[in-house]
């Protein structure tokens, strides 16, 4: 191995460590990780930013702004009024939600299928009292499948089809991923739809009103005069009163000393820790009160939910310091985290993905701020840009999808639907570029260089020729299984780009050793990449949907591993069938 292969490797592990660490935001990681490949001689200056071009990206771009409009286009908002009117079955409502992610997610990518679908199924979930933690997975898992189906489902498969035109002169069609997308994607589907119920049973203690009570808050919290709480010592609250205290503050001073030792008197203020249903039953009590909100008598006065999504500005900051939502008198009331780290008080917690919002305060700063932030309201809001019910941008989309799978290059036919919305004025495309989730779209353009440096360099021959050594790539359904098992395996811990972009040089190096055609092994890479049901933080969805739904970290390891296993078996077989 040459030292420019070996710094190519080592940088490549560093990326993905840092990635799967969400210890610092991607895109600086990504930025990071391009400029040292220029530093170590991997590629020379004039290639650094040409992923920036790359009609993957532009796509992708092309598709993120179309998604805005489609998600204030309210066609969904009707459909899950008839749902809810039909009151229908809990398995038919979370298969059918399951089922219309999916359907979304074949013409868009994964995390805008699973926003446009999560208010549908939470609205069902809360009209027809079914448990948040048996709709919010399924929905989740689903936009992962339904991406494997199309050439825009998702940017890997955008990628392996670029790699395709790159090594052969023509990638491939748009819904060539069908083949082995589709099968799969509808028996995903219904597995999950088919066991979660059977997972996630709503609990004996919880009434049917309260599904969404398994979710844990952490809240800071006064005791009144009249509480029952006064005279209890910290270490009986959670046998008591279901609640986990962190911290008794008495006069601004914490009260310091063993749980055992330590007794509550009026007016000290708790932090603690328990089911929302739990403080909501306290304070009705009043034994915990929260203190009166200075806006709390305007006619506009709210309470929401809300989400810290991946690219939000949020991220990383402490409580005490969301001017977004201060300087428009929104308070943060309740915060349910993702890894509960609880130093300090209220007001010194740290945000990171996934973490739940409560906001109190007039509905339209709420939904300024969330605007503002990128954070993904979970109850209505009034938007910034209005809502509106058309037909006309599902119809336009339509054209664009009609015409890439006819041929036209997918970033020509969607720019042509973008400037036709923006005539329209269904688009306002300034702000509609202020609003894109620029850190992935970063992410994705800085890792282009980096990936086919992989395939210059000699690093993919090299790799090929180790597993060669274990596994016989000669034969090549055992060459396909082993891609398909490698994309598998990086992906619950690093995002699906990433992982076809590293292992698409790989593939395309293992179908030219055994002089196979490379369309399998590309489709192995891509349905591979999108196959990610173990870990809550390979995907954004899973990400999103453990904050939401309260799942734990063991909960996707039960629910994702039949799927994954089913996944992969059905795969290698569909690629056998139609690709060998």
């Amino acid at each position: 191995m040459s030292l420019e292969q070996a710094s190519l490797l080592i940088l490549l592990l560093a990326m993905l460590i840092l990635f799967s660490l969400e210890r610092f935001r991607i895109e600086i990681v990504s930025i990071a990780g391009l400029l040292a490949g220029h530093a170590l001689g991997l590629y020379p200056a004039d290639q650094i930013f040409t992923g920036f071009a790359s009609p993957v990206v532009i796509t992708v771009v092309e598709i993120l702004l179309i998604v805005q409009v489609l998600a204030r286009a309210r066609l969904f908002d009707s459909l899950a009024a008839r749902f809810a009117a039909a009151r229908l079955s809990d398995f038919k409502v979370i298969s059918g939600t399951s089922l219309l992610a999916g359907f979304i997610s074949i013409f868009m990518n994964n995390i805008g299928a699973f926003a446009i679908t999560l208010p549908v199924a939470l609205r069902l979930g809360s009209a027809l009292m079914i448990p948040r933690r048996q709709l919010v997975m399924p929905v989740s898992f689903a936009a992962l499948l339904g991406g494997l189906v199309s050439l825009i489902g998702t940017p890997a498969n955008l990628l392996v089809s670029d790699a395709l035109a790159k090594a052969t002169g023509a990638g491939f069609h748009f819904f060539d991923f069908a083949y082995v997308g589709l099968p799969v994607a509808i028996a995903g589907i219904l597995l999950v739809t088919l066991r979660i119920q059977r997972l996630f049973p709503e609990p004996d203690e919880a009434p049917p009103t309260v599904s969404s009570a398994v979710r844990r808050i952490v809240v800071e919290r006064r005791v009144p005069h009249v509480s029952p709480l006064i005279g209890v010592r910290l270490s009986e609250c959670p046998s008591r009163f279901g609640v986990k205290p962190h911290a008794l503050i008495r006069s601004d001073n914490f009260v310091f000393g063993p749980l055992d030792q330590s007794a509550i008197e009026p007016g000290d203020v708790l932090l603690a820790e328990g089911a929302d249903a739990v403080f909501a039953g306290l304070a009705a009590a009043q034994a915990l009160i929260a203190d009166d909100h200075p806006h709390g008598l305007h006619p506009d006065f709210t309470r929401v939910e809300s989400v810290v999504m991946p690219e939000s500005t949020l991220v990383g900051s402490r409580i005490r310091s969301l001017e977004v939502f201060h300087n428009r008198g929104v308070l943060v009331t309740a915060l349910s985290m993702r890894a509960p780290r609880i130093e300090g008080r209220f007001i010194d917690l740290q945000l990171s993905i996934g973490d739940i919002l409560t906001l109190e305060g007039p509905r339209i700063a709420i939904a300024e701020a969330l605007e503002e932030s990128e954070c993904l309201p979970l109850a209505p809001t009034v938007p910034a840009e209005p809502a509106f019910f058309s037909w006309q941008p599902f119809a336009l989309f339509a054209c664009g999808v009609a015409a890439s799978a006819a041929g036209l290059r997918p970033d020509i036919a969607f720019a042509c639907v973008v400037l036709v919305l923006a005539l329209l004025n269904h688009l306002n495309i300034r702000q509609a570029m202020a609003d894109l989730n620029w850190p992935i779209i970063i992410m994705l353009a800085a890792m282009i260089p980096i990936g086919q440096a992989v395939a210059t360099t000699g690093a993919a021959e090299t790799i090929a020729g180790w597993l060669s050594l274990v596994v016989p790539i000669a034969h090549p359904l055992i060459g396909i299984a082993l891609i398909l098992f490698l994309a598998m395996a990086l992906t619950p811990f690093v995002n699906n780009a990433t992982v076809a972009i590293v292992l698409t040089p790989i593939a395309l190096e293992f179908a030219r050793a055994g002089q196979h055609a490379p369309n399998a092994y590309l489709i192995a890479v891509a349905a591979g990449a999108s196959l990610d049901f173990l870990t809550p933080f390979g995907h954004h969805n899973n990400t999103l949907a453990m904050g939401i739904g309260g799942y734990r970290f063991a909960d996707f390891l039960r629910a994702g591993w039949p799927l994954a296993v089913t996944s992969y078996g059905l795969a290698l077989f569909l690629l056998a069938l139609f690709w060998l």
